[in-house]
């Protein structure tokens, strides 16, 4: 079970102070991507683990905290390492088990263990491409979010434009792989795609954390306007009231719109990314759904339905 084979990897960190993912590997007996997965999980879930690259680097607790886990319950200590994303952080098990791990740290590190549990989240959707890797920066943008510290950060855009600036790390995101950094600048909060910094420098300068920032629901804003960008096309489109929730589920709720209800039937707005993308989705519900406007996802559909005819004729 992944639950017990993490709480074995924690309590190795413990004894040896500090392991590589070989090492880890070895120890718990299976592969070295496996190892390294698992003490990403550790840092992902919150627990005060971190990387220190180069060479005689390796995974260690925050501090070389020691923690007492007997008092974990096997539900509590499966909830915490079992990562299902941002729904797993409003389980009371999942909470108990990380106020219960929080107080068994020493004093001087339960403050920055308190901050790693609220500053990393986990969001299981895909946005594109899967990461290629752990960012080269990760660990340091860690070690500055735990520890309050401006860094300057080299960062190159999307449209490949580089740009040097002082940002105060607030969290991060890892969304399937891929890390996005949350941070203070000087023109309000902005976020980063972690595998484009190509720098990054600690500044010997600490700064105050928002009052009440709530980090799992400023990426959520966040990736609504994301997604909002990226939903542009929309389609007008009718179906049965009894059908709607189902369709909504399957499209995702936030990509529809109930427009009104007349006889029976609800008219919808509904977006995607490009209208061939809206019309792969509305075309296996062809039977019920009326698409009525724009042309161009009603194009793409007709087309789908020749190209379908001619693959299975009769």
């Amino acid at each position: 079970m992944r639950a017990d084979r993490l709480v074995s990897l924690l309590l190795l960190m413990q004894s040896r102070g500090r392991v590589t993912a070989a090492e880890a590997a070895a120890a718990l007996e299976v592969s070295v991507p496996t190892a390294r997965r698992d003490l990403e999980a550790l840092a992902a879930a919150g627990v005060p683990v971190y990387a220190q690259p180069g060479r005689g680097g390796g995974w260690s607790l925050v501090g070389g905290a020691r923690t007492d886990l007997t008092g974990l319950s096997a539900p509590e200590v499966q909830a915490l390492f079992l990562l299902t994303g941002p729904a797993a952080t409003a389980s009371p098990a999942l909470r108990s088990a990380l106020r219960k791990l929080v107080r068994a740290l020493p004093a001087t590190f339960r403050e920055e263990a308190e901050t790693a549990a609220a500053a990393v989240v986990v969001d299981p959707r895909r946005w594109g491409s899967a990461a290629a890797g752990r960012p080269v920066h990760l660990a340091g943008l860690e070690r500055a979010v735990v520890h309050r510290r401006r860094v300057r950060v080299s960062y190159r855009d999307h449209a490949g434009t580089a740009t040097d600036r002082t940002v105060e790390p607030l969290g991060l995101v890892d969304k399937d792989g891929v890390w996005y950094l949350l941070a203070g600048t000087a023109d309000g909060r902005r976020t980063f795609r972690v595998d484009r910094v190509a720098e990054v420098e600690e500044r010997d300068e600490t700064f105050v954390r928002p009052a009440g920032l709530d980090v799992a629901a400023a990426w959520r804003e966040v990736e609504a306007e994301v997604e909002r960008a990226r939903a542009r096309v929309a389609a007008t489109v009718t179906l049965p009231d009894d059908l709607v929730r189902v369709f909504a589920d399957q499209l995702g709720e936030r990509y529809v719109e109930t427009l009104d209800v007349a006889d029976g039937r609800t008219r919808l707005r509904v977006r995607a990314d490009t209208p061939t993308m809206l019309a792969r989705q509305l075309a296996g519900w062809a039977d019920v759904v009326v698409v009525e406007e724009p042309a161009e996802v009603r194009a793409e559909l007709a087309r789908f339905g020749v190209l379908l005819a001619q693959t299975y004729p009769g």
